[in-house]
């Protein structure tokens, strides 16, 4: 039986540990002439500018994530009001007021724990334990996402799972789930952190580059 959920970018459940979850957000900004579209649930990356951006690639990438993110709230120049919604849709795609910032709402903490669907097949429980403590990265879907929902369309690469330290996703357990069960396919609910966060240690600023235009 197939799983039900099977791609809906990472969703906080919790911190390492059992320490109270508030669920909690950072407000930071997005440029207002942002152009990409950043969805509810993608890892978003800060930028030398100050602002957040999407992730650094395609699959998550190896430049340090600032967290995911969970919604954002501008004002319309056409309604003159605020707007809130889940996701950035891109300059191209809103009528915002730059005399007024776009904030972004970030679920930043580095012990932040995120649910993220399987794309492929587990095998079975044993194999799909045997990949607890492995990294993994987003496969290509790590900027994709639903313009209906404005929900990311992510989900973690089977095949990517290794000891490689540089992936950007940690697993560290496996969801119970009722609905998404089927360990034969795709959609089985992992537990992971952000490896190489932003906010877990001091780097440098450095001067964003043309391989990855997003990060610093």
């Amino acid at each position: 039986m197939a799983n039900a959920n099977t791609a809906y970018g990472l969703r906080p459940i919790g911190l390492v540990g059992s320490g109270a979850n508030t669920t909690g957000v950072t407000q930071y900004e997005i440029a207002s002439n942002n152009t990409n579209a950043i969805y509810q649930y993608e890892i978003v990356v800060p930028t030398s500018a100050g602002t957040i951006d999407q992730a650094g690639a395609t699959d998550g990438g190896t430049t340090q994530a600032l967290g995911v993110l969970m919604g954002v709230e501008y004002v319309d120049s056409v309604q003159k009001k605020p707007v809130w919604i889940n996701y950035w849709p891109g300059s191209g795609a809103v009528s915002v007021d730059t005399n007024h910032p776009v904030k972004a709402y970030v679920a930043d903490d580095p012990n932040q724990l995120f649910k993220v669907a399987s794309d492929a097949s587990l095998t079975d429980r044993a194999t799909a334990l045997a990949t607890v403590f492995a990294n993994a990265s987003l496969g290509t879907s790590a900027r994709s996402g639903s313009s209906n929902n404005g929900s990311s369309t992510s989900a973690l690469s089977v095949a990517s799972v290794a000891t490689t330290a540089t992936l950007p996703l940690r697993i560290v357990g496996i969801m119970d789930d009722a609905a998404n069960n089927d360990f034969t396919a795709a959609g089985i609910p992992l537990i992971v952190r952000l490896n190489a966060h932003f906010n877990a240690g001091t780097r440098r600023f450095d001067s964003q580059t043309t391989a990855d235009s997003t990060g610093i």
